[in-house]
């Protein structure tokens, strides 16, 4: 069964014409050299680690399996399309050989495959679903079957979606993939927090505490009796409240005992803050509800949703510490 491919013509489809004009699909990598001899998917990985020594190993992992899906997946036959950014239209055509490593067919791709191009067809006219498809970033995917189809269909000219049909069609796709980026920035977020050293995450709760509107330090290293981070409106104690914080920066649940030993240490007109990024066992959480003194546990989850919520008055301290980048997506 023929198979289906998105191949990009490089940063800003920069190389769709010249896909075109040559008759080839291609991908970069010129490093690497010829991957004519390559078997299997582990020599693949060690070509490019050899080529790209100072890489990581997830991009590594990445460009290999696209690399080899470009050198031994694809067969003549399979449908392939490339995407055209400035004519927002995809190109649309049939691979007709197999891989061939030809520098100087396209530029800075030594890495080709013959193409039989078709014909393009507009962005404008397909299903929101195909488009959110299509938008991914990857160099080399498959966006499916459902996919081929709408495109097949706007090239023959068939109907298009209704546009209230297309509309809803579109904003419940949209919600989706913004639910998902949502929920994948949250988790890259937790894991920069989790990188942390535990002196940076005392600053960290120290920067989320100013960011917050009050006036909070670090206490000086050594025995701290539970006080790693002391914040207040006036940075003295003397207003209210009296923050008192002490941050465990590990990966097991924090539990009773660990909070009934914070809460001793907590005197009349302070108030408590245990930041765990281990979390806590259910009797810490029934110590702290039961706590005469106010006592609020934070976990790694909502430490990350309060970094996000009040990042924009972190100072420069704290955004050395984690830095973020605002996102903007379409309003509807």
């Amino acid at each position: 069964m023929n198979r289906f491919w998105m191949i990009r013509a490089g940063e800003g489809g920069y190389l769709v014409e010249h896909f075109e004009r040559a008759g080839y699909a291609g991908i970069g990598w010129r490093e690497a050299g010829d991957f004519t001899g390559i078997k299997t998917l582990e020599q693949m990985r060690e070509r490019l680690v050899q080529a790209y020594p100072n890489e990581k190993p997830g991009w590594l992992g990445n460009a290999a399996a696209m690399t080899f899906k470009f050198r031994r997946t694809i067969r003549p036959g399979d449908r392939v399309i490339t995407y055209d950014p400035q004519r927002r239209e995809y190109l649309l055509g049939t691979i007709e050989g197999e891989y061939e490593f030809q520098p100087g067919v396209l530029p800075d791709y030594n890495h080709v495959r013959k193409v039989r191009w078709e014909g393009r067809v507009s962005r404008d006219v397909l299903s929101p679903s195909s488009r959110n498809t299509l938008g991914s970033t990857l160099t080399l995917f498959e966006p499916g079957e459902a996919v081929l189809q709408d495109i097949e269909q706007a090239q023959r000219g068939g109907p298009g979606v209704p546009e209230a049909e297309e509309v809803e069609e579109a904003q419940q796709e949209w919600q989706v993939i913004r639910r998902d980026v949502l929920d994948r920035a949250h988790e890259f977020i937790k894991d920069r927090i989790l990188a942390l050293s535990w002196e940076d995450m005392e600053l960290l709760v120290a920067a989320l505490l100013r960011a917050m509107g009050y006036k909070a330090r670090v206490t000086p290293r050594g025995p701290d009796r539970g006080r790693d981070v002391i914040a207040s409106p006036d940075g003295l104690g003397f207003q209210q409240p009296r923050i008192i914080a002490e941050v465990k920066h590990r990966r097991e649940a924090m539990g009773a005992p660990q909070i009934r030993s914070f809460l001793g240490g907590l005197r009349t007109g302070d108030q408590g803050l245990y930041v765990s990024t281990g979390g806590y066992t259910r009797e810490a959480k029934f110590e702290a509800e039961r706590a005469n003194v106010p006592v609020t546990l934070i976990d790694l989850d909502e430490l990350a949703v309060l970094v996000v919520e009040h990042y924009e008055r972190f100072d420069s301290d704290g955004r050395s510490l984690i830095p973020l980048i605002r996102v903007y997506w379409p309003a509807s």
